[in-house]
């Protein structure tokens, strides 16, 4: 089946149906000029309700009509279908969606201008439970039958939609999840093993009886060609994978090649330093010297460009991967899309070895693969319990989240403690007093990182760096990192003498925006400005393994002395501020406050009104897919 088509950062819509470019222009932003800001019909009222946004209409509209569909019932599922990507999900079940429908995870997204209200409310955009959705029955009905849409998993390839199962889908994405479902089923046959050898690893490399889940994780890693292993801050996730990789070269090796990677640059690097540290940290010379050193790089890196293509690789499944075992950590981040890339390019003989928190933040794109595994894979799946390095009040309050208590958490928000403050507010945003102790160790850390880069300390830069971080739902409004950006470099520019008109003043935290195979820099890479002999530099990486990159060769970027939860995810920092928005934002949610909480090492600040609190934890994301119905093939 054919993917030609790019439709912005999102994929390609397969099939070969004429005009799907003029489509793909209109979903990137480059729509002709009938855009229909004031839309018509019976789409009309769900566009005022900003259900959906203009692009969804747009898109579903052309599609439609180049198959020659012209019900606005089924151009309403399609407009659906567009929307639910944009909410993280990679289908929408239409039996369910007047009562989940939820805003997207991006708040820059459905940003137009609100259209006039439909006629019948004047100034009033309805609740989408108040909308005029179609009887389930018939819709379906007109859906099935629709020239514009594949019913069933035998349906025609050729159509830009597929049905199945009570789901709609883009077809690209029910072609990937059909993907990623074959892979792990066919992963999960057992692979014989030398069982003698095997216990005696396990026993060597986790002698103590009470590490029983990360015993299990070697077993399963060693007899399965697919792993997943899931768990929280502290719960030994790294030093399991580092042993099990010792444990591979010993059942299945010797010299194995091994593969580490992880989404971002920056889990990539912590992920490299953890692992490195654990291999050392062996007590037999034998399986340190047979774990070998291990590079750490990002997927995308691991998977190779392809010119002239931004969803395709240079390994696929005609041009596999050489190596033997792929370890992927923070997979809570990775979309439907990469995690379908990445299965088709490992051989099919190697072992995979899947790494993450599913209670996290799932992907910004869509699909939520870690968490849909976890919750529906008979075997395979490993989950970490035992907190070694994550403080007892912090975990306690990240299992309240997680299990969805809210009077636990505001308990334990309320009781505090060395680890954990909570600072209430009267109103939707904090006051300057409420805001005191954000605003000290703004100044603190700020202070010691301008001091740093100024002196061209660039390890202690870099550690300052690390030091607090403030997070925060929303990039835009009151709540929101731009507004929050400004407040915290008027706090430093006070506290270091005062902004400068350069543009790379020493100590200026920044944050890479896009991936540059130039300067091997990625999307999330974190570095600071500083001085060195030979003029400002960009340090990036860790204390005592930092590279200096020159501003001119940066790609794009920008200050991040504050960033979302989203951003912040495969990192950690030693003190965490988190200023939570309005009880009523879509975008506060369950995972959203656990992925805050379990940024800290050492403190949390929680600063936000006891309705915010309880909303985020009453409130998990909801994302629909096929894999969270089985992990199996999708059958028509």
């Amino acid at each position: 089946m054919s993917h030609d088509v790019t439709l912005g950062g999102q994929g390609a819509v397969p099939g070969a149906f004429p005009g799907a470019r003029d489509a793909a222009r209109a979903w990137s932003g480059d729509a002709s000029p009938d855009v229909p800001w004031h839309t018509e019909g019976l789409l009309a009222p769900f566009v005022a309700a900003r259900v959906l946004t203009s692009a969804d209409v747009h898109v579903a509209r052309r599609v439609t009509a180049l198959c020659g569909e012209a019900d606005e019932s089924v151009q309403l599922a399609a407009a659906l279908a567009v929307r639910a990507l944009r909410a993280g999900s990679v289908c929408v079940v239409l039996a369910d969606v007047a009562a989940t429908v939820v805003e997207p995870t991006d708040d820059d997204a459905g940003s137009d201008p609100l259209p006039a209200p439909f006629p019948g409310t004047p100034g009033v955009a309805p609740e989408p439970d108040g909308l005029p959705w179609p009887e389930t029955g018939a819709w379906t009905g007109a859906v099935r039958a629709s020239p514009a849409v594949a019913d069933g998993a035998d349906g025609p390839p050729d159509r830009p939609l597929r049905w199945t199962d009570g789901r709609l889908y883009l077809d690209r994405y029910w072609c990937d999840e059909v993907e990623v479902a074959e892979h792990v089923a066919a992963r999960l046959e057992p692979v014989a093993v030398d069982e003698q050898r095997l216990t005696a690893a396990v026993q060597r490399l986790f002698p103590d009886a009470a590490d029983d889940r990360q015993r299990a994780a070697l077993r399963t890693a060693a007899t399965s060609r697919l792993t997943v292993l899931t768990g929280g801050p502290g719960t030994g996730k790294t030093t399991t994978v580092a042993r099990l990789v010792a444990a591979l070269q010993d059942v299945a090796g010797p010299g194995l090649r091994v593969a580490l990677a992880a989404p971002t640059g920056k889990a990539a690097a912590r992920l490299q330093e953890s692992v490195t540290a654990e291999l050392q940290a062996l007590p037999l010379d034998a399986d340190r010297a047979a774990a070998g050193e291990l590079r750490a790089s990002t997927v995308h890196r691991l998977l190779g460009h392809r010119p002239g293509s931004s969803t395709r690789f240079g390994h696929d499944a005609r041009h596999r991967l050489p190596h033997d075992v792929v370890v992927v950590d923070e997979c809570s981040m990775m979309s439907l899309p990469l995690m379908a890339r990445l299965l088709e390019a490992v051989r099919p003989q190697a072992r995979v070895v899947l790494v993450g928190d599913a209670h996290q933040l799932a992907s910004v794109e869509a699909g939520a693969v870690l968490g849909d595994l976890v919750a529906s894979l008979p075997h395979g799946v490993v989950e970490l319990t035992r907190e070694h390095r994550f403080g007892a009040e912090l975990a306690a309050l990240a299992h309240a989240i997680r299990e969805g208590d809210a009077d636990r958490t505001v308990a334990l928000l309320t009781a505090g403690g060395a680890a954990v403050e909570w600072v209430p507010t009267a109103g939707d945003a904090p006051t300057a007093r409420e805001a005191a102790g954000l605003e000290a160790d703004v100044r603190a850390t700020g202070a010691a990182l301008v001091a740093a880069a100024r002196a061209g300390a660039v390890d202690d830069a870099l550690h300052a760096l690390g030091e607090h971080r403030l997070l925060l739902a929303h990039r835009h409004g009151p709540a929101g990192v731009a507004h929050w950006t400004d407040v915290v470099e008027e706090w430093v520019a006070q506290e270091t003498g005062g902004r400068s008109a350069a543009p790379y003043p020493p100590g200026r935290p920044l944050i890479v925006t896009r991936n540059d195979r130039s300067t091997g820099l990625y999307n999330g890479d974190t570095g600071v400005v500083v001085e060195t002999p030979d003029g400002v530099a960009v340090a990036f990486g860790a204390p005592g393994a930092h590279r200096l990159v020159a501003p001119y060769r940066l790609p794009p970027a920008r200050s991040v002395h504050a960033m979302t939860v989203h951003r912040g995810q495969g990192s950690q920092f030693t003190r965490v501020s988190v200023v939570l928005p309005p009880a009523a934002s879509p975008l506060l949610t369950r995972e959203l406050l656990y992925t805050a909480v379990t940024r800290a090492r050492t403190h949390l600040r929680v600063i936000g009104s006891e309705a915010a609190v309880r909303a985020a934890v009453q409130r998990p994301v909801q994302r629909a897919s096929g894999l969270a119905a089985g992990a199996r093939p999708v059958t028509g």
